[in-house]
């Protein structure tokens, strides 16, 4: 290793690791350093609950990881990277065993929302189809730096893409396409009438039917394990089970950059009360299944999805969300659910499942959900109780026990609504700097936010590269 390094990264998730990626590719001299035994962050996969059931603890589907731009530029695949796509991105079920689907087909999608919605549905996605990936790098950027590659249609979606879900879901007449939208939206768990829902709620839309909303084989670990044999390759280096307190225990380099909450790169780099006003999410309380066979589901298109939203209805998903964002526990939680054993035999003894279940709750949040997720997932599934072999839960002290990024079990790493949701983590001309010249921010705080697509460390990257160019 040379005596100084030109960059060393703190946090081996998707996003430390795409940055690492990013700089060896470039020629300099990189270490990353983990606290955890292995690298992932939130794309982990282990045996949670019985030898031969592989679960991701946190994120398991990876519909912006498969499009994103900073893995496409990435031969990723020659390190082990495989998509595997189930035959319905996305079912949300109603207790008939009736279910608006999000299908890789625009058509098919639409015809799910009903006679009187599907022309509107059509109407909402008919812009962007088609041009996914130059729509990807024009949403998936900051949006304040450097100049959109197709402006007009990118000026066309920030029209729509700063109001919140409540205003797009009056577009719609019926439940199924509003329950539909909500779902979607609530995967950066904002409340309903906060900004830029009807964004997100629309991005998952175009990101299924332009690349569908896959698994990777072997569990999302294998996302994580492919960047590291890329780095490694490039000659960079990984040390897990290394946890840092201050700047000076890291070796000397010219750059730092931190895959880690705002708060924990402020007391490690002595940045004292740099993001005071940053603020975190709800949390989420979530349950891993080792299954004895398929979730029995009322729906047949539940049955081959390989994600299942539990509302049912807009006005049931909009009261859970808002009371995890208030601070309140649920009654009845809006489950986001995943079965990647559906199309991947690696996850599960034969004739076996791996079934992944969370529920919001409030930041911080220490009760037990398990009952109330189950008396939902018995709702559209009756005699799913009977096929339980183990379960591993895990509430927001475990999840942030697990993860130091999800503080009170925000997976978002920060608050995705008001002026949080675009000025991340704090308001700057260069989101990823801090006030140490040399030390910089690439987790999901920073933008675009949450998710495995690597992006906040491909851009925090760049600007590493362009200070290391100048000094």
């Amino acid at each position: 290793m040379p005596s100084m390094l030109d960059a060393v990264v703190v946090g081996a998730g998707p996003n430390g690791l795409t940055a690492a990626v990013e700089l060896a590719r470039r020629g300099l001299a990189v270490a990353v350093y983990e606290a955890a035994d292995t690298v992932g962050g939130g794309a982990r996969t282990e045996e949670l609950t019985l030898p031969g059931f592989r679960h991701d603890p946190c994120s398991a589907v990876h519909p912006l990881g498969v499009g994103s731009p900073a893995f496409a530029d990435l031969p990723l695949a020659r390190h082990g990277l495989e998509w595997l796509h189930p035959e319905l991105p996305m079912a949300h079920p109603f207790p008939d065993g009736t279910a608006a689907r999000l299908a890789r087909s625009v058509g098919e999608t639409a015809a799910s929302l009903g006679a009187r919605d599907a022309g509107t549905y059509r109407r909402l996605v008919a812009p962007y189809t088609g041009h996914w990936e130059t729509l990807a790098r024009d949403l998936l950027r900051t949006p304040w730096l450097g100049t959109p590659t197709d402006p007009l249609r990118w000026a066309r979606y920030m029209t729509l893409a700063p109001q919140p879900l409540a205003l797009l879901a009056r577009r719609f007449s019926g439940d199924r396409a509003r329950g539909l939208l909500a779902g979607l939206a609530a995967h950066v768990i904002s409340a309903p009438h906060s900004p830029a829902g009807a964004g997100v709620a629309l991005l998952f839309a175009l990101a299924a039917h332009a690349g569908g909303w896959p698994v990777a084989r072997g569990g999302s670990q294998a996302i994580a394990d492919a960047l590291t044999g890329y780095l490694r390759e490039q000659g960079g280096t990984v040390h897990t089970g290394t946890a840092v307190r201050r700047l000076d225990e890291l070796p000397p380099a010219r750059a730092y950059v931190f895959d880690t909450s705002p708060t924990a790169l402020a007391r490690i780099a002595g940045l004292g009360g740099a993001y005071r006003g940053f603020r975190h999410g709800p949390g989420v309380f979530k349950v891993d299944y080792a299954l004895s066979g398929p979730v029995p589901w009322l729906s047949a298109d539940a049955r081959r999805a390989g994600t299942v939203h539990l509302g049912p209805g807009y006005g049931d998903i909009a009261d859970s969300l808002r009371r995890a964002v208030r601070g309140q526990e649920p009654d009845v939680p809006f489950l986001i659910t995943a079965q990647p054993s559906l199309v991947d035999a690696t996850r599960a003894p034969e004739g076996q499942h791996t079934f992944w279940v969370y529920g919001h709750v409030p930041n911080g949040w220490s009760g037990d959900l398990t009952g109330r997720i189950e008396r939902q997932l018995e709702r559209f599934a009756p005699g799913f109780r009977d096929l339980v072999l183990a379960r591993a839960t895990a509430g927001p002290p475990e999840l942030a026990a697990r993860n130091p990024n999800y503080v009170g079990g925000d997976i978002g790493c920060g608050a995705f609504d008001g002026l949080q949701s675009v000025l991340r983590p704090r308001l700057a001309r260069v989101p990823y700097a801090t006030s140490h010249p040399a030390v910089f921010l690439c987790s999901s705080a920073t933008p675009p936010g949450g998710g495995v697509h690597g992006m906040c460390g491909h851009h925090a990257a760049r600007r590493v590269w362009r200070w290391l160019r100048q000094h």
